[in-house]
């Protein structure tokens, strides 16, 4: 048995070398012993002699392994040394191992990865600075995994011209605006309890507090109760939530009048031109907002601009959007009375020789723009959407759907339903006349649906 000590807990680079060395040695993943901690001052435990010099065996991994084995890495799990060497060394008989989602070892590796990440994610949002003396900055976070080492480059681009500390159990990272140190664990009580801007922040986290979008279970699912006891806003959490049934109604009872809802709607469009949630207005002639009434009981979303939307700053103007004029003529729906929008703002591109082709928003880009989506829905509460593919049913709904199984019948909302129906694209993309009239008549179908919901609501 060959026992392999690492520099930390999370010394990515220290196991990459020792599983080179070791799976050029010839070793199995159950004749290694791998330990990680402070004090370690050589790779190898005391009492074990250094591996000898080997020729170099070229292993191969797939181009994602690394990024896997970095994540993966950080996990508390003690066993993960061992798992990602044992995976390291299957990979070279089954080169594809990886995208066998079923096999034990890649799923349990895979689900450490996830919970790194989302360690990460949580890292980042509900980290709490607090002022302390001489204009210095304090927080107080306790990780699930060796995540602070890796995480600090985030804190020290976010953070450049602040002086401030992050301290954790394990590890406490200091950035004094030019050089990050780092030190032991800290104890909870050596963190500030409180500055003079939390009265502040709760004032402004309690104004935007929105009950009519409340979900509770949603809300602790996205920050876990164990995070609040350092929130300074954590403590009206309760009073808010406890009192949101009775401000929705009000929030209801004074909803803006239809000019004001123009008005508010033509603000907001303006205000998303400087959008920069995502790259994808590099290269575009700006954000193409939504059109319509600002009372329309009916809203139209696609899933993105074109080159002719791009081009004239209007939704559905091209092929589409003549192809979606038609269908909705021919299901009575005056499209001067519905609005129209996309889910994501900006037209997605690449460039071939002098066109633009467009290309389908990812997911980050479709959750960067539901801000605006969101914005658009809660100001219209049209009682009646029709989700245009795919991707405009994940902008609604806040989840993946497919169109053939969804369409046909309605979808809960909070001010209404929606019907999710093909889009003009997927029409115009058929390969032959049988399949696009048959698809265009399901589009004119789910379009009277969607109307006789709106009318009858």
């Amino acid at each position: 048995m060959r026992a392999v000590r690492l520099a930390g807990e999370d010394d990515y680079e220290g196991w990459r070398d020792a599983a080179r060395r070791l799976a050029g040695a010839g070793l199995g993943a159950d004749e290694v012993a791998w330990d990680a901690g402070d004090g370690a001052g050589d790779l190898f435990a005391a009492g074990n002699a250094p591996l000898p010099d080997v020729p170099h065996r070229e292993l191969r991994v797939p181009r994602n392994f690394p990024q896997i084995a970095k994540s993966a890495i950080l996990h508390s799990d003690p066993e993960r040394f061992s798992l990602l060497y044992r995976l390291l060394l299957g990979l070279q008989d089954r080169p594809r191992l990886l995208e066998d989602r079923a096999d034990p070892l890649v799923r349990r590796i895979e689900l450490m990865a996830r919970a790194v990440r989302r360690d990460v994610h949580k890292m980042r949002a509900f980290v709490r600075f607090r002022e302390v003396e001489d204009g210095a900055f304090v927080a107080w976070f306790e990780p699930d995994h060796h995540i602070v080492r890796a995480n600090a480059g985030f804190f020290v681009r976010r953070f450049a011209s602040m002086r401030w500390s992050i301290l954790t159990p394990e590890l406490s990272i200091h950035w004094d605006g030019e050089t990050l140190t780092e030190a032991s664990g800290a104890d909870r009580s050596e963190a500030a309890d409180g500055d003079r801007l939390e009265e502040m922040w709760k004032a402004y986290y309690g104004a935007i507090f929105n009950p009519a979008r409340l979900k509770v279970s949603a809300m602790t699912r996205e920050m876990p109760r164990k995070y609040w006891k350092n929130l300074p806003e954590a403590e009206l959490i309760a009073p808010l939530i406890a009192g949101a049934q009775a401000r929705e109604a009000t929030m209801t009872s004074s909803r803006p009048a239809p000019e004001q809802r123009a008005t508010t709607l033509s603000g907001l469009r303006e205000e998303a031109q400087g959008c920069r949630r995502c790259p994808l207005w590099k290269g575009t002639n700006g954000c193409v907002f939504g059109e319509g009434p600002g009372d329309a009981r009916l809203m139209i979303v696609g899933e993105q601009p074109g080159d002719e939307e791009d081009l004239a700053q209007k939704p559905f103007v091209g092929p589409s959007g003549q192809l979606l004029d038609r269908a909705l003529a021919e299901a009575s729906v005056d499209r001067d009375r519905v609005y129209v929008t996309n889910t994501v703002k900006h037209f997605k591109f690449v460039m071939r020789g002098k066109r633009r082709i467009h290309q389908k928003p990812g997911t980050s880009e479709i959750e960067a723009c539901r801000w605006w989506l969101g914005q658009e829905i809660d100001l219209i509460r049209p009682p009646a959407m029709v989700m245009l593919g795919a991707t405009a049913i994940r902008g609604v709904t806040g989840k993946n759907g497919a169109v053939g199984t969804m369409r046909g019948s309605r979808v809960p909302l909070e001010h209404g339903s929606a019907v999710a129906a093909y889009h003009p694209a997927y029409i115009l993309r058929q390969p032959d006349r049988e399949a696009a009239d048959k698809a265009y008549l399901s589009l004119v179908a789910d379009l009277r649906l969607a109307d006789e919901v709106a009318r009858n609501a």
